[in-house]
């Protein structure tokens, strides 16, 4: 069984930065693209980022673009998320999911095969 495990969320002040890190176990994900979504309290999840199993393409939600960075290691089944210059609506749950559809563009959250258990990312004076 595929797990994902998200680390790196925390309390941080605005316009600080943080790196979020997402390590798939059991069988390597192969060929899956991966993407981070967020859950803010009462709202719904939201794409933040995917990027292809090569790492050649990424794409962006409109309100992370300039701000965020998604990278992968396939030697380390990791991908990560660097996010700069945050604001206090970026907080949040965070979640990194795999999905075996190509990452031609932002994917529906519908489209992600496994999912992380979510890490909290606190942006706030």
């Amino acid at each position: 069984q595929e797990q994902l495990v998200e680390s790196g969320g925390g309390l941080v002040q605005p316009g600080g930065s943080l790196r979020l890190s997402c390590t798939a176990s059991g069988r390597a994900l192969n060929g899956y693209a991966m993407g981070w979504f967020r859950q803010a309290p009462g709202e719904d999840r939201e794409f933040v980022a995917v990027t292809s199993w090569s790492g050649t393409n990424t794409y962006y939600g409109d309100s992370v673009k300039g701000r965020f960075t998604i990278s992968r290691s396939n030697a380390k089944n990791t991908v990560y998320l660097q996010m700069n210059s945050l604001k206090p609506e970026d907080t949040a749950v965070y979640y990194c999911a795999a999905t075996p559809y190509y990452a031609s563009g932002p994917l529906d959250a519908s489209e992600y095969d496994y999912w992380g258990q979510g890490t909290q990312v606190t942006v706030s004076s």
